[in-house]
């Protein structure tokens, strides 16, 4: 069973996903910083690249969006022509062209949006496809008889006007009624995006996905989800509001939480939060993983740690696999790690452990709503898997590289730093010829010259035939310093 908190501040909205008392799931939304994905832009082509395939498209933001040409909706693609010879993307776009163009990425480090000619519009029971006009069922209603039954009562509804729809799962159990309502809505919402857009320029903001609060009710939740409790007045007005209007059966879900205790206090979720921008995660047995996040891949490493086992060493690495087959799945999801994702699990000579271990991880990320697919274990003891990333992950939106050592986890050792000083001062004394030289460093790095470097340092000063004087400065990182020629 599930329960879900919502943690509302005029600045930033915080959702936590509560699985049989653990967090499996956080999401984050501030008022500055809101995600695009689902937005709909009037866009100008700023630049084709028939090498990459792609072109860059203006839609009013810092950086130029992203489209590459299997996003470019063609008609056929979808349909019985879709096995058509790919047309090249400088036979489709042009620049100065103004496109209509949906985002299906956030920007993310330092790439721009990826954007979609293809729109798509959410509502509650539907998802609607103006540019097409197939009619899909959700992956998750499993039963044959269920779909067709579904899939006719559409084609009824949805008659001669056009447009695609894909049901939603929770439109399993919908009256014709419900259905027809969300035809409409999404119709009309569709009519004032293309009315809208023959009138804007380019960089318009034409439509905007529902903010955190109202997604919770439309996307989160599910028949397991218990309750749904937000610690303000103000936005459980506007969320019953909305939610009587869009989605009533989860109305009765959502809760008013008026406790002294902060919502997020309930479940510790702050610390959990702490834990999950960190790379180590211990596990219960003793044995832990590391996490660590590039821009390409993510990589998770598994060690026994202090767990030493009952009976023999097989067993010991299989428990610990089969533990962190748990925990790698909630953190994926706890850190919305995205992309490539390797896992290397302790080795395992038993196939039958491996297979297990597979199984349970695979059983574990069933439960994630982001699509993935899962390899077996390579060759060299790896397992391969791919998470879907629309928007950033949890560290890149709460955190910024480091400015002392730039992201890269280390810093030079005051030693390491010394030699470099000494290097400097000789190449800079066959250049210029000033009376003194003075090294202004941080303190650590000033203190090992002054004590361990000293005989280098004369011999230095001896070397060039000036004098070196030496000033520690506090605010400098361990790896600045600064010569200065007097």
């Amino acid at each position: 069973m599930q329960d879900i908190l919502i943690n509302w501040s005029p600045q930033e909205t915080r959702v936590a996903i509560v699985e049989s008392g653990a967090v499996q799931e956080l999401h984050v939304e501030r008022a500055l910083e809101r995600g695009l994905v689902g937005n709909i832009y009037t866009g100008k082509v700023a630049r084709v690249l028939p090498g990459m395939q792609s072109a860059f498209i203006d839609i009013g933001l810092d950086r130029a969006a992203f489209l590459h040409v299997a996003d470019v909706w063609q008609r056929g693609s979808h349909g019985e022509g879709g096995n058509a010879a790919p047309v090249p993307i400088e036979k489709l776009v042009f620049e100065g062209q103004s496109l209509t163009v949906q985002v299906i990425k956030d920007p993310i480090g330092t790439k721009g949006a990826r954007l979609s000619t293809q729109i798509s519009i959410a509502g509650r029971l539907l998802v609607f496809l103006p540019q097409d006009d197939h009619i899909g069922i959700s992956q998750k209603i499993g039963s044959p008889e269920l779909r067709e039954q579904l899939r006719a009562r559409m084609a009824a509804l949805v008659g001669d006007e056009g447009g695609g729809f894909i049901l939603r799962t929770n439109a399993e159990d919908a009256t014709d009624e419900e259905l027809a309502a969300d035809i409409a809505y999404l119709r009309k919402t569709w009519a004032a995006i293309r009315q809208a857009s023959f009138r804007s320029p380019p960089g318009t903001l034409l439509h905007q996905d529902l903010n955190l609060v109202q997604r919770v009710l439309r996307d989160m939740v599910t028949d397991e989800t218990q309750s749904v409790r937000i610690d303000s007045l103000s936005q459980y007005e506007a969320l019953l509001a909305f939610g009587n209007e869009y989605t009533p059966s989860a109305v009765q879900k959502l809760q008013l939480y008026r406790g002294e205790r902060p919502i997020f206090d309930l479940f510790n979720i702050d610390q959990e939060i702490e834990k999950a921008l960190g790379r180590r995660v211990d596990l219960k047995s003793g044995g832990y993983l590391i996490i660590d996040q590039t821009e390409a891949l993510t990589t998770i490493d598994v060690n026994t740690g202090g767990f030493v086992g009952a009976r023999n060493f097989d067993d010991t690495i299989f428990k610990t696999n089969l533990e962190a087959a748990q925990a790698i799945a909630r953190q994926l999801r706890l850190r919305n790690l995205g992309g490539i994702i390797i896992i290397d699990f302790i080795d395992m000579m038993r196939e039958d452990h491996q297979e297990a271990v597979l199984a349970e991880l695979r059983k574990q990320l069933s439960r994630d709503r982001v699509k993935m697919t899962v390899s077996g274990f390579t060759q060299l003891g790896l397992v391969e898997m791919t998470r879907k990333r629309t928007r950033e992950s949890l560290a890149q939106m709460l955190c910024e590289p480091c400015p002392t050592c730039g992201g890269k986890g280390n810093v030079k050792t005051p030693r390491t730093v010394c030699y470099d000083i000494l290097r400097e001062i000789v190449r800079e004394a066959r250049q210029f010829n000033p009376k003194e030289f003075r090294v202004i460093a941080s303190a650590a790095v000033v203190e090992m010259l002054l004590d361990e470097e000293s005989t280098h340092l004369a011999a230095c000063s001896d070397f060039i035939g000036k004098p070196i004087s030496l000033r520690a400065e506090p605010t400098m990182s361990p790896e600045q310093y600064d010569i200065v020629l007097l």
